[in-house]
């Protein structure tokens, strides 16, 4: 069963498969000239994407192609070499160069997700019973396209996270003069709005004691991504130990979203080798 349509899956490994370096099917310096052929990159990373999709173990997810060792081994190789950032910034340069960044509204909230097997970035959930639990910042454009996130133990309050969040604005390029950020109440204290003058920035905060919905704004994008990103079970249920591997996982399920969503906006207006029958 495959974790994406081909339509989207076909495009991604195009691009996945130029950041990766060249390899030969045999290691050359082995002492009897041959042994056992490199798996393919291409099946270890349909088998990511499986892993993210379905959220099940490594082991589950190996078969006769590959082994749960070659998949974890291949993909620490490939954070090693930076692929996973450097396919989602692609994502994002071709979604800005075809639609457009819309770089004036930002919006920033934290998401709580389970981290049964405990690891780096986690901590005890206070309303979990003191349950592992993984925080993520996360920060959006606004139509909701992910542009970044820190992640944090599930102890940590939002708003000291705000500042490192909104540092992974300036990996964007040249940014608007003007830039609204768009907050929940929690954020709504004199030290938020100091910090985002320090950042060229105002925001739109939602005021504690007021009925959340009649000040909203433009907030519920973030929300959204939230959810399309917790629709990767292997995100929304964290049992990854190391703070990497979840980072290379987000970037993974965020160039998919990215993409996901350039493919949707522009099936009226582009003609393309993969483009689906109808509106994705």
């Amino acid at each position: 069963m495959p974790a994406l349509p081909s339509w989207l899956t076909e495009p991604l490994w195009d691009q996945f498969a130029v950041l990766l370096p060249q390899r030969p099917d045999f290691h050359p310096d082995h002492p009897f000239g041959c042994h056992r052929r490199r798996i393919s990159d291409r099946v270890i990373f349909d088998k990511l994407l499986q892993l993210l999709s379905f959220g099940c173990s490594y082991k589950a997810i190996a078969d006769t192609t590959c082994s749960a060792t070659t998949i974890r081994s291949r993909r620490d190789e490939w954070i090693r070499l930076g692929v996973f950032p450097r396919l989602k910034q692609i994502a994002l340069e071709s979604y800005d160069r075809i639609v457009g960044l819309a770089l004036d509204h930002i919006a920033v909230d934290g998401s709580i997700t389970k981290a049964p097997g405990g690891g780096e970035a986690t901590g005890r959930s206070p309303v979990d019973r003191g349950k592992r639990g993984l925080k993520r910042s996360g920060m959006t454009d606004g139509y909701g396209i992910p542009l970044g996130r820190v992640l944090a133990g599930v102890n940590r309050h939002d708003p000291p996270l705000l500042a490192p969040t909104l540092d992974r604005l300036y990996d964007l390029g040249p940014l608007p003069d003007d830039i609204t950020v768009h907050l929940d109440a929690g954020y709504d204290s004199d030290k938020t709005r100091a910090l985002l003058e320090e950042h060229g920035s105002h925001g739109r905060i939602a005021h504690r004691g007021k009925n959340a919905p009649i000040q909203a704004s433009r907030r519920w994008h973030v929300e959204r991504t939230h959810a399309w990103q917790n629709a990767f079970h292997r995100l929304a249920r964290c049992y990854e130990q190391r703070a990497t591997v979840i980072d290379a996982l987000f970037d993974l399920a965020d160039t998919i979203i990215t993409v996901r969503s350039l493919s949707r906006q522009a099936w009226a207006t582009h003609r393309w080798n993969e483009r689906p029958n109808r509106r994705p």
